[in-house]
């Protein structure tokens, strides 16, 4: 007869630690009262002796609850889609990377309205919650209100005492506009959904900033800021587009997605990028390097995201929440999008 091994107790971490069962009972609780070194011991050491893999109720916080927005993974964009899957999926593998579980729940839209946790946020025991960001500021505000250290990711909302690690939204908007106008561009719109998420909004400050320190003037009909719905529609844009009387020779958009869209309708209307209109982009969605032509855009950094996201999770394992904003920069990637009227002396 085969035996059954046996169950490891918190005892047995305290002993092969040297400290007390105390300790470990708040090591592996999350909470306050042992130094961050102690925590990162018990919860190491709980993995590598087995506690709580034999069916115990009382399982070690060696997990990190993620929770995902139904709609980011419910796109009928499939290049969209593949976006946030890619993000879900490198940000699952950093936390194992870094010694713990991913524990991954969805929110459905019925959920988000009834500010109602999934029912894994009771069952499973976890050090603390990344949550992507694009719920409802009253979602997000109501996962912070639970107390557990918690870290926003990709968006955000202001008002919510909570750390997040986002792109460096406003500084690539910036280097995108700038390479623009280093392009010789001088009419510069913008399309973005500004009045959607944080993302889209620091984007915006970032043209804001660029345009001004290039010298050139905003022309708010050459900018569309706000969508009805999550994204810019086709619609919106081609109404955007046949709206303006001066048109501009160059358009950043706040996503690879609204650039995408901009350079279907331009086609639609026979007019050529980047020849007449120079589009550009940001995120860097797969598609963007197969258009024809190829999308200039920002990449954002989603590995550098991801790890940025549990890093800023274990630091806060042991302090006050602060709202502390960890931006990763993403990188310029030209493509035949753009048209390079000339370049900048020197």
């Amino acid at each position: 007869m085969m035996n059954r091994r046996k169950k490891v107790s918190m005892q047995d971490i305290a002993d092969h630690l040297q400290i007390s069962k105390n300790a470990v009972s708040i090591a592996l609780a999350g909470k306050k009262g042992v130094s961050r070194e102690v925590r990162e011991q018990v919860l190491l050491t709980a993995k590598e002796l087995g506690y709580g893999r034999y069916g115990e109720r009382d399982k070690p916080s060696l997990n990190m609850l993620v929770l995902v927005p139904e709609r980011i993974i419910s796109f009928e964009d499939n290049d969209h889609f593949l976006f946030f899957h890619n993000l879900m999926w490198t940000l699952e593998k950093e936390i194992r990377n870094q010694g713990y579980n991913a524990v991954i729940a969805r929110i459905d839209r019925q959920m988000e309205e009834e500010r109602r946790l999934p029912n894994l946020f009771h069952d499973v025991p976890f050090v603390g919650v990344v949550l992507f960001g694009i719920v409802s500021h009253s979602y997000a505000g109501m996962v912070a209100e639970q107390g557990k250290p918690f870290v926003m990711l990709d968006s955000y909302h202001r008002g919510i005492r909570a750390p997040a690690v986002t792109s460096a939204n406003i500084e690539g908007a910036y280097e995108a506009v700038t390479y623009l106008s280093r392009c010789g561009h001088r009419r510069i719109g913008f399309v973005g959904a500004t009045n959607l998420t944080t993302s889209h909004e620091e984007r915006w400050v970032g043209y804001w900033t660029a345009m001004r320190d290039a010298g050139l003037a905003m022309d708010a009909a050459m900018c569309l800021t706000e969508s009805r719905g999550f994204e810019a529609t086709e619609e919106e844009i081609r109404n955007y587009w046949q709206s303006m009387q001066a048109k501009p020779t160059a358009v950043f958009c706040s996503n690879d997605r609204a650039a995408i869209l901009l350079m279907k309708v331009l086609r639609d209307m026979n007019i050529r990028v980047p020849e007449d209109v120079s589009v550009m982009g940001f995120d860097d969605l797969r598609m963007a390097e197969s258009m024809n032509p190829g999308l200039t855009t920002m990449r954002v950094d989603i590995p550098g995201m991801c790890h940025a996201a549990v890093e800023l999770l274990r630091m806060t394992l042991d302090t006050e929440r602060a709202m502390i904003r960890w931006s990763v920069p993403p990188e310029l990637v030209v493509r035949g999008s753009v048209s390079a009227k000339y370049e900048e002396k020197g």
